[in-house]
This record gives C-alpha cells, structure tokens and sequence, in this order.
C-alpha cells in the first residue's frame, strides 16, 4: 500500500491522463453539477427526512440505496462509511437525525463481498509503519456481515444518546441479486 505522493518533477500517469481528456474525474463532476444546477428547482424542502428514517449503509459503489429501497428525495438521512458499520461518528450523526431532526427508525444495511472482509486490523500498523503515525480509529474489518449486522444494531440499541431504539432493523444487500436478507438481532 502507498500513499506518498510522486515528486513534481515527474509528472504522474494520473496527470497525463488529465491532460489528454482535458479534465480530471471532478472538473467532470463539477461540470455535471453545472448542467443539474441549470435546471435545478428548489423542493422547497428541510432537513427532517419525511419518512423519519435514518439508514445506515456501506459506501460501496454498488449499493444505489435510493433506488434500491425506493426512497425519492428528502425521505431518509443517508450515513456511509467503510461497511456501513456502526461507529462513534455514526452514533453521532444517529443522535442528531433523531435529537433534532425526528428520525425515528434506523435501518442497517451491510452487503454482500465488502472489502471490509478482505483486510484486517494489520491495515492500521501497516499505515503507521509507512506514515510514520498510527490512526486513531479501528478499521472495523469483519468476516461475518451477519455477525457484523448484529453487532451494529446493538451497538445502536445500547447507545444512551439515541431517543429511539424500538425499531432498528438490519440487512444485508446481496450485490449479485439487488435483495435484501433480513438480520435478526442476538436474542
């Protein structure tokens, strides 16, 4: 794994590339945004989610949640991070979706062949030992995502900051079928 940055003197293929197709990927993003921005029409929404859902998911490229949980625009708070596990800055999100913003059901979903399975908590010494600085948060890697599943909505039903723990459900998306596979909680 290698995060230093190539030296100046030595333009890096990322860099030609940009040259050759005149952008890089965000000047095609930020362009993309001009043309949604021409036509865009304020919805005259806020920002409690009109479902009162908040769903907590993986930020794999795979996973389109709105389409895939037939959710529209202002329906839900969407919080992604690596394997959509549930983490101190998901609590926090969490509590300010339902504290000030009147969510009141979670949903958790992980998936099918993350990459979360695939590397271990060596990821982090890995990184100290070429940064020379040790993260300070965990990698949450796991084997099992049913298992993982579990762990997160009880990790969300024990947290004492959220009002509203009686209906949090958990899933896994299968990334081959477009289904969802319900996960019930360790009795």
């Amino acid at each position: 794994m290698s995060t230093s940055a190539q030296s100046p003197a030595e333009p890096s293929a990322p860099a030609a590339d940009r040259a050759r197709s005149g952008g890089t990927v965000t000047d095609r993003l930020v362009e993309a945004n001009t043309r949604y921005a021409a036509a865009f029409e304020d919805p005259g929404m806020d920002a409690k989610p009109v479902l009162r859902v908040a769903v907590v998911a993986c930020m794999d490229a795979r996973l389109d949640l709105h389409d895939a949980l037939g959710l529209s625009l202002g329906d839900c708070h969407t919080i992604r991070n690596a394997g959509g596990v549930v983490t101190d800055d998901v609590i926090r999100s969490l509590t300010i979706s339902q504290r000030a913003l009147g969510t009141r059901s979670i949903i958790l979903i992980h998936h099918t062949n993350c990459g979360l399975e695939s590397i271990t908590e060596e990821f982090r010494q890995d990184l100290e030992k070429e940064v020379g600085q040790r993260p300070v948060w965990a990698v949450e890697a796991y084997k099992d995502a049913d298992q993982d599943v579990r762990q997160s909505m009880q990790r969300v039903r024990t947290s004492p900051f959220l009002l509203h723990t009686d209906d949090v459900r958990g899933f896994v998306f299968d990334v081959t079928s477009g289904l969802l596979r319900e996960i019930l909680p360790t009795p």
